[in-house]
């Protein structure tokens, strides 16, 4: 059996493992949701998760709304949004009353597409709106688009960091690793909440600020895991061979023992992507990560806040948290039956 078979071989057994990890599977299943929420959002969401309806601020969940869209000449991509009683059709215009019992007429030249069922629509707020009358539902959905883009990237941040760094201590040791080590147990002693939001406070606030914050806290556990890695594989006799072939350091490095270290590097990444939600929560919460009206669960979670202190509308934080919650336990399922799989020790047994 050649090598890439028995790559293919180790594959297939640890894929056969994670599907009979019953906690895998369901981890799994969840994310696989949250990532066709984050993808498909446009065509999933009722509604722009920006767009503010002020009459029908902190409407019940399951309410009923009727409305017309009318051009905006400011923004012609996104038209302006009427919340109405009822309407009629007379002629080329139309007749329409809002909810102050005021009646208007609107030639159809003013409203936003060409037929009824462009510019009127019914919408039905299921989990209510916010105090800017915003659809919570839709926010939810594309809150999951940032939660997701913040986790990817930063963790990818944090590897490519990790990976670098632990491979290059493992390999040279010496002095190079007593530098390298230094740096990380410098960062391991500060408080991994308080690192970001003092990257936060020094790169600004905004997405791409955000996911740089986390992406440059992150790797400390990664050099560790590899470093630990390469220090076993090092002396292998392939890689002495490799010595002996007169190969490259790089080489050596990144196509003979890096592939080594990519089963545990796997597992602390899908535990990273978890943390890094987690933190963009957290950060968005205070107010350093991504700002408004951009969606985030963790701003959801701050605007909710003080309706939960009035003991109303507990929805606006309960619907952001049990998201939240069940994706980040998702990814430490996800986790745990891979890092399960994944070990020999286990996969034996199995």
């Amino acid at each position: 059996m050649d090598t890439q078979e028995q790559v293919e071989s180790l594959g297939r057994i640890a894929w056969k493992r994670l599907r009979k990890n019953r906690g895998a599977v369901i981890g799994l299943w969840i994310i696989g949701t949250v990532i066709a929420l984050a993808v498909f959002a446009p065509l999933i969401a009722p509604m722009n998760p920006t767009t503010q309806i002020l009459e029908y601020a902190s409407m019940p969940a399951l309410y009923r709304g009727n409305i017309i869209y009318k051009v905006n000449p400011v923004r012609p991509e996104i038209p302006s949004v009427l919340a109405i009683q009822s309407y009629s059709v007379a002629g080329d215009s139309i007749r329409y009353t809002d909810l102050l019992d005021r009646t208007y007429t609107a030639h159809r030249s003013a409203l936003a597409g060409a037929g009824e069922s462009d510019w009127h629509a019914t919408p039905l707020f299921v989990f209510g709106t916010d105090q800017f009358g915003r659809d919570i539902l839709s926010r939810l959905i594309y809150g999951a688009r940032i939660a997701l883009l913040v986790a990817i990237i930063a963790e990818f941040i944090s590897i490519a960091i990790g990976v670098l760094l632990g491979a290059l201590a493992g390999y040279f040791r010496g002095w190079v690793d007593d530098v390298i080590m230094w740096l990380t147990n410098v960062v391991w002693s500060f408080p991994t909440v308080l690192l970001v939001i003092a990257f936060s406070v020094i790169l600004g606030n905004g997405v791409w600020q955000t996911f740089v914050a986390i992406g440059l806290t992150g790797w400390v556990d990664i050099v560790r895991i590899v470093r630990g890695q390469f220090f076993s594989v090092r002396e292998m006799e392939y890689i002495e061979a490799t010595r002996a072939f007169g190969f490259g350091t790089m080489r050596t490095i990144f196509r003979h023992m890096l592939p080594n270290t990519l089963g545990p590097v796997t597992v602390i990444a899908t535990a990273g992507f978890a943390t890094a939600i987690t933190l963009e929560a957290s950060l968005s919460f205070i107010g350093l990560g991504v700002q408004p009206p951009t969606p985030s669960w963790g701003s959801m979670i701050n605007e909710g806040r003080g309706f939960m202190y009035a003991g109303e509308r507990l929805e606006l934080v309960a619907f952001s948290c049990i998201i939240l919650a069940l994706t980040v336990y998702a990814f430490n399922l996800f986790g745990d039956g891979l890092r399960d799989a994944l070990d020999p020790r286990t996969s034996q047994r199995g």
